[in-house]
């Protein structure tokens, strides 16, 4: 049974006046960037987390292109710093805090950017400050109601799946940024 597909093209053009003012991209992890299980890898790393390299190479994308990618989660573990300040060396890594308005308002600053130039994807009721604050927000098909009636646009892709790729995927196609192996 083939799946409905999805017109990516059409979606980006519906945002396209909020994604094209877009220069920096924000994501949570725990239940965006991954599926949300943690599991206990031993005293030497603590919890950990799978990611998906899609979501990966999609924030590559976006940092190739020129936009600033980063982070801010309330998860602290190794595997968290190790992939996303150390591997895919993002612009912006703040982690360990549920309260995520002093990093957000840290990366306004060090971006020189408004908060309607930023694009946040979260899925917790901790996220909501910021998803209430930016350009354009994002979430998860998984994420509470609350949150889903919060934000632009909730992803098809299941977390840790791909749905942060379709994120960035729509920013990508709505500033015209041709990925550079095609």
């Amino acid at each position: 049974m083939l799946l409905p597909t999805i017109d990516f093209r059409s979606l980006a053009a519906k945002y396209e006046k909020k994604l094209k003012k877009i220069k920096v991209a924000l994501f949570d992890v725990d239940g965006v960037l991954t599926d949300g299980k943690i599991y206990w890898s031993g005293q030497e790393v603590g919890w950990n987390r799978v990611f998906h390299t899609s979501d990966g190479f999609g924030l590559k994308m976006l940092k190739t292109a020129g936009c600033k990618v980063g982070v801010i989660t309330g998860g602290a573990s190794m595997g968290v710093k190790k992939r996303f300040q150390e591997l895919l060396d993002l612009d912006f890594f703040y982690f360990g805090s549920e309260n995520k308005i002093p990093a957000f308002e840290e990366v306004l600053i060090k971006a020189n950017v408004t908060p309607e130039e930023v694009l946040y994807m979260g899925d917790e009721f901790f996220d909501l400050p910021l998803l209430r604050q930016v350009g354009f927000s994002a979430t998860t098909k998984l994420a509470s109601i609350e949150i889903q009636e919060s934000v632009d646009y909730i992803a098809h892709r299941d977390p840790g799946q791909g749905c942060a790729r379709e994120v960035t995927d729509l920013l990508r196609l709505a500033q015209g940024w041709i990925p550079k192996h095609l």
